[in-house]
């Protein structure tokens, strides 16, 4: 493999460069004040609320973003050599694993011409696609590389990635002190993810492609999450609503009907902070904040494309924009069954607080005199701009209906983001509390995650077909379960591409929409309706099913709520999504 030796230096200063910047500009929030107030039980004694100048501390933990630094410089060192390396060169490893050598026109090896199978060159590159966690995710996990990669890896090489869901899972438990520095998650999530990557680039031209797919993917992920993040952090609820019963179904409400138009971010980012100041008073918020995921976060974003990645990407493969307006029957019976039980769980809560005097004074105190109302609207324009950015990209807008040249979407929504910042008064962010902490913590765990789930996305992209589903509650249950702990985006296309190919339809191009014009006999809408659903709804089961979620973890634990471990979050999915998940199977997909 020759290597452009020039690219190097180059690369490592650019990525050195903006790793060290996002430790220079990360203001964090003042950290004496969140342990006071937790000696305090969450609140804070009166006449001891922060000011602003005590609310932000200058020092500046730079150690963080080193372990995430030599993850993202990992991959993206194999596209530097990438120009000089001739794309059928074997390496050592090739050798012990004959792979087919790729067409000289189309850059496709016998290999990689599966019906059924999704194909690079073939899926369009939109990384933007990743409201949710996975989302960021784009159609490469299905490229003319994964397929190939994906009957080379051995099973054992997704045991970094088993292993980083375990730490995320015990360390909060086992060592929570040590576990709240995101310098010690970006320890853990380099210490897997750098050997990953090393191991793949062994696998030549296959390994580094998906190292580089890997890279776009996280980089648009975070794009998008920081730039709602910090547009979102902008928008000031002013005066206090009483975190009541009603009041917080009604956030959860307002948060479900906007969910599948702005995205299940965009919803969450907005609705959060002042759901959790809403909630002040109250003792026992985690199981509020919980259904805000199971809900905003998730179940709501089924009725659009915008709503959720996996369904952009359907709309990218064929399926009409419209198309996803069929799911509005299983749409309301899972939102509104979870929307009812919430009501009733807050209302035993709230009643029983209020007759044990649980309820404390809030941690800070607006004037008597001020009324409920918005303070920086302006950031909704900013956040219709991310949406727009969104929709064009995927439409093709301003290329002819062509692919947008890479990252112009990424840096758009920088901009975004960036402009939101500067032109949004300081004291609104104060106001709501606003640190980069929940962010730079979502960065540094998803680097990891992202890394250490190729392996894994790669063997399924390969197997899925073997995996022996057929019937619409077969596709609900695959798709659902592997897409609550992997990204449901690839998730998604797999199972399409699968089901596709089961019926004929060669994945090639926009396949959904031959796909969907079948006879009504072959069950392809029920079918395609059943792989979305399971990738949304399911999106909800974990952390780290959606991209939301860990995020709005992030902000609720920053404002003092101690949210369920990882095995205890999946303990409320069990008990309360999976029984529902049933009664859909029975309902729609039986």
């Amino acid at each position: 493999m020759d290597i452009n030796l020039p690219k190097i230096p180059v690369t490592v200063s650019l990525f050195g460069s903006v790793v060290w910047g996002s430790g220079v500009l990360r203001p964090e929030f003042n950290t004496r004040f969140r342990e006071d107030a937790s000696a305090c039980g969450g609140n804070v004694p009166q006449g001891s609320q922060p000011t602003v100048s005590d609310e932000r501390i200058p020092p500046v933990d730079r150690t963080a973003w080193l372990p995430i630094g030599i993850v993202i410089l990992t991959c993206w060192m194999p596209l530097a050599m990438r120009a000089e390396e001739p794309i059928a060169t074997p390496t050592s490893i090739t050798q012990s694993h004959p792979v087919p050598a790729a067409d000289a026109t189309t850059g496709r090896s016998a290999v990689e011409d599966h019906a059924g199978e999704p194909h690079p060159a073939d899926l369009d590159h939109s990384p933007a696609e990743a409201d949710s966690h996975g989302a960021g995710q784009d159609e490469h996990h299905g490229d003319d590389h994964g397929p190939k990669l994906g009957t080379l890896l051995p099973l054992w090489s997704m045991t970094p990635f088993a292993i980083l869901l375990l730490a995320v899972a015990v360390f909060p438990l086992a060592n929570p002190h040590w576990w709240e520095h995101n310098s010690s998650k970006a320890l853990v999530a380099g210490l897997l993810a750098v050997p990953t990557a090393l191991y793949l680039v062994t696998f030549g031209p296959a390994g580094t492609h998906a190292l580089w797919h890997a890279f776009e993917e996280y980089v648009s992920f975070v794009l998008l999450l920081g730039s709602l993040f910090v547009i979102s952090g902008g928008v000031y609820v002013r005066g206090r609503l009483a975190g009541t019963p009603l009041v917080n179904t009604g956030f959860l409400t307002i948060g479900t009907a906007i969910a599948s138009f702005v995205g299940t971010t965009g919803a969450s980012m907005l609705l959060i902070r002042p759901l959790l100041r809403a909630n002040e008073t109250r003792n026992r918020v985690a199981h509020i904040v919980v259904f805000f995921i199971f809900t905003v976060s998730n179940c709501a974003g089924l009725l659009t494309p915008l709503g959720d990645p996996p369904l952009f990407l359907g709309f990218l493969k064929g399926v009409p924009f419209e198309w996803t307006f069929r799911l509005t029957p299983q749409w309301l019976v899972v939102n509104a069954i979870l929307l009812a039980v919430f009501f009733v769980w807050d209302t035993l809560v709230y009643r029983r607080e209020k007759a044990a005097g649980e309820q404390e004074a809030p941690l800070t105190t607006d004037p008597p005199q001020e009324q409920f109302g918005l303070e920086g609207v302006h950031n909704f324009l900013f956040l219709g701009a991310i949406i727009a950015i969104i929709y064009c990209k995927g439409n093709g807008i301003g290329t002819g209906g062509k692919d947008w040249p890479p990252f112009l979407q990424e840096v758009l929504m920088l901009v975004t983001g960036v402009a939101s910042y500067l032109v949004t008064s300081p004291q609104l962010r104060i106001k709501n509390r606003f640190s980069f902490g929940p962010i730079n913590e979502v960065a540094v765990l998803f680097a990891g995650i992202f890394v250490t789930m190729i392996p894994a996305l790669a063997i399924l992209n390969v197997q899925g077909k073997n995996l022996g589903i057929a019937s619409e509650w077969q596709f609900f249950w695959a798709t659902g379960v592997l897409s609550s702990f992997l990204d449901n985006a690839p998730t998604y296309l797999t199972f399409a591409a699968t089901a596709a190919g089961i019926h004929g339809v060669p994945a090639d191009g926009k396949y959904l929409a031959e796909f969907l014009a079948l006879p009504p006999e072959s069950g392809a809408a029920g079918i395609l309706a059943a792989i979305a659903c399971g990738a949304v709804f399911m999106g909800a089961n974990t952390y780290i099913g959606n991209g939301p979620n860990f995020m709005v973890k992030a902000i609720a634990e920053e404002n003092n709520v101690r949210m369920p471990s990882f095995f205890g979050y999946m303990l409320y999915s069990g008990g309360i999504l999976l029984p529902i998940f049933g009664i859909v199977t029975l309902v729609f997909f039986g």
